[in-house]
């Protein structure tokens, strides 16, 4: 074999080894694994971490699930607890079958639609029914934000609130910061299900794609005590410069300072609730780690540019592991959550793809492979979940016409990436705990 191909095989063969870590880690972080470490039922005792619940002592039981993975949580509760069940499910996706005793909307993602403000008057409307005698079950999970959506403001259109939405999307803004604004525009988020719901007792069960330290951020929030305010709402808008891009009856909104304040911990809604997370982007992370040790790497975890812009991320992620390298020769670097773009020109891609193309624009030559990719399986507006770059993606992209400085500009990562086969397409995942981000040197 020539010294050429020698090197070629080796770059594809650590392309594959960063796939099969993102693999790995994503399997084993998966929901079902979850609810069997922290869920059981026997007897109809349901347990759920350190709390028990007879539910044949209430007069009912209803169950509310949203999000991303709102299918998947709820089929593998009702695996637990049997047909016995029934409520409200919300997704962005087709549910694969459907449960008797459940009402299924198919909510909009990353922007609400029609069946959004559906899916959240119907889950009011249910929710105000309950008695001091009933248990509400939240399942929460990532994407929930838009997926059930209904506008504080009556005088708020659909297309405004879709206007908005791209706003805050685009801003470059750290999803908890979004989501602040989000909650204290919403009739569901902040708080607000969880007041519908009283004086119902509740447990949350949380599969987070948010950091960890900001819970009330999953999902906007639907069922927990709110940490921000409308203060920080006025802030974020100035700080952003929201206002100008603001449909005009969500500007004057704030020109008027008339948002509503949400719940906060000491609301009457929140004496009979608990909120439990069984699964978050730390899980995915730690079996990410498991199998890079096991293939041979030295592995580092590096978490630290959580939430940063994607370019600065891209050359502190390749400053380590450069460092490491020199320590240590074969090494992988693992950073977990998510980092943001500033979309200024409306290509196809998403910000791991964003990340990925950066990174390759930096690592010519070497032998570096960086692989960047959502645990959902959807990246921003294309079909692909995230995708692999190394040493020779630019040279491999000169031969095929692509110019990744052109698809780096419009924020058009997905057709480069596709074109050269390093797209990471895997579909919907029915699981959503935030991204992995994967560096390999040798």
């Amino acid at each position: 074999m020539s010294a050429t191909a020698d090197r070629d095989s080796q770059f594809r063969q650590m392309r594959e080894a960063a796939r099969e870590i993102f693999r790995y880690g994503l399997a084993e972080a998966s929901i079902g694994k979850a609810f069997a470490r922290h869920v059981h039922c026997e007897r109809g005792v349901l347990r759920v971490c350190d709390d028990l619940y007879d539910l044949q002592s209430y007069a009912r039981v209803l169950v509310v699930s949203l999000g991303k993975a709102g299918h998947t949580m709820v089929e593998t509760l009702a695996e637990q607890v049997g047909a016995s069940l029934e409520g409200i499910v919300a997704s962005s996706v087709e549910p694969p079958t459907q449960l008797r005793g459940f009402r299924y909307f198919h909510g909009g993602h990353p922007t609400p639609n029609a069946e959004s403000i559906q899916a959240a008057n119907a889950m009011l409307k249910a929710l105000e029914a309950q008695t001091a005698s009933s248990l509400v079950i939240f399942l929460l999970s990532g994407g929930g934000s838009s997926i059930v959506e209904k506008p504080i403001d009556d005088g708020i259109s659909l297309d405004d609130l879709i206007a908005t939405y791209r706003v805050l999307m685009y801003s470059g803004a750290p999803i908890a910061e979004v989501n602040a604004i989000r909650k204290h525009l919403s009739a569901v988020k902040g708080g607000r299900l969880a007041r519908a719901a009283f004086p119902a007792q509740q447990v949350s069960l949380l599969v987070s794609d948010v950091p960890d330290n900001t819970p009330d951020a999953l999902a906007s929030g639907p069922t927990m005590p709110d940490s921000t305010t409308v203060e920080d709402c006025y802030r974020l808008a100035e700080e952003y410069d929201l206002l100008k891009q603001f449909p005009q009856t969500m500007r004057e909104l704030f020109e008027r300072h008339a948002l509503e304040e949400t719940p906060k911990s000491d609301d009457q809604a929140f004496h009979r609730s608990r909120w439990w997370p069984i699964l978050s982007n730390r899980t995915a992370v730690e079996q990410a780690q498991a199998v890079a040790e096991a293939a041979g790497f030295v592995v580092y975890v590096d978490n630290s540019c959580d939430d940063w812009d994607y370019e600065r991320a891209a050359e502190y992620l390749l400053g380590r592991l450069r460092e490491l390298k020199k320590q240590f020769g074969r090494v992988c670097l693992i950073s977990g959550g998510e980092v943001t773009v500033k979309v200024t020109n409306g290509g196809v891609g998403g910000r791991n793809q964003q990340f990925a193309l950066a990174c390759a624009m930096k690592i010519g030559g070497e032998n570096v492979t960086v692989l960047s990719a959502g645990t959902d399986g959807v990246d921003g507006n294309s079909p692909a979940a995230g995708a692999v770059a190394d040493g020779t993606t630019l040279e491999r992209a000169q031969t095929r016409g692509l110019d990744a400085r052109v698809a780096l500009e419009k924020f058009d990562a997905y057709p480069f990436f596709n074109a050269l086969g390093d797209a990471v397409q895997i579909g919907p995942t029915g699981n959503n705990l935030r991204d992995l981000r994967i560096l390999l040197a040798y």
